[in-house]
């Protein structure tokens, strides 16, 4: 009875530490990191430079640079802590450290060991930026008719913020539809119009009506703030 009871206390304390164990190492290695990436419901984030993530990045990912403390800070804030986020730089230095904060911050974070060089020596895939053709300040007011009220959305794939504005956005031409015209800008791609319209950061939106400026903001907004000006 006695050894009975014994075994399964071990069992059950094995278990624990066990549980533990994972829930403390924060540290994957780039098999554990690619199966871990392929669930559901994960945010994968690249913390390294914004010229190194256009060199190339792995698919699907957010991008804060941790180098960058406030810009970093400012995407994270739009983070869901219900959902695992996995990080990962060049060699895993920066994303290590980037983890730890988050972890403090109390969010469930992992970190690739090697980083982006770790997967790319074991052969798994990575995607690059590619150029398109640079819009002019004429085309861009072009596509902007000045009977309409315009909504214009600058924004990224990296972005956090932007990707928790898509559904607010989408949400919008679902219910005022018929107020204004969405014309939606890739940011990260359009850098020659973004720096004329002295656009900073993503996601950024801006309203003409008339053909001219009259509201921009960037970062999160609510939905009745856009109504308020169409």
């Amino acid at each position: 009875m006695y050894v009975k009871l014994f075994l399964i206390a071990a069992l059950s304390a094995g278990l624990v530490m066990s549980c533990e164990s994972r829930a403390q190492n924060s540290n994957l290695s780039v098999d554990e990191f690619e199966k871990a990436i392929a669930e559901k419901n994960i945010q994968l984030l690249d913390v390294r430079t914004r010229e190194e993530y256009l060199t190339d990045h792995l698919k699907n990912t957010l991008w804060a640079d941790w180098n960058d403390r406030n810009e970093f800070m400012s995407r994270v804030k739009a983070l869901d802590k219900s959902k695992p986020v996995y990080t990962y730089c060049l060699s895993g230095a920066r994303s290590s450290a980037a983890t730890e904060w988050l972890r403090k911050q109390g969010f469930i974070a992992y970190n690739m060991s090697g980083g982006i060089s770790a997967w790319k020596r074991a052969g798994k895939p990575v995607e690059g930026f590619k150029e398109v053709k640079q819009i002019t300040m004429q085309e861009y007011l072009a596509q902007i008719p000045a009977d309409k009220t315009v909504l214009v959305d600058f924004s990224a794939v990296w972005c956090p913020p932007c990707k928790v504005m898509a559904p607010v956005v989408e949400s919008l031409v679902k219910q005022h539809g018929s107020d204004f015209v969405l014309l939606k800008m890739d940011g990260a791609a359009q850098t020659d119009i973004c720096r004329e319209l002295t656009i900073e950061a993503f996601p950024t939106f801006i309203i003409y009506k008339k053909g001219k400026e009259v509201w921009r903001k960037q970062g999160i907004v609510e939905a009745k703030e856009f109504v308020s000006h169409f």
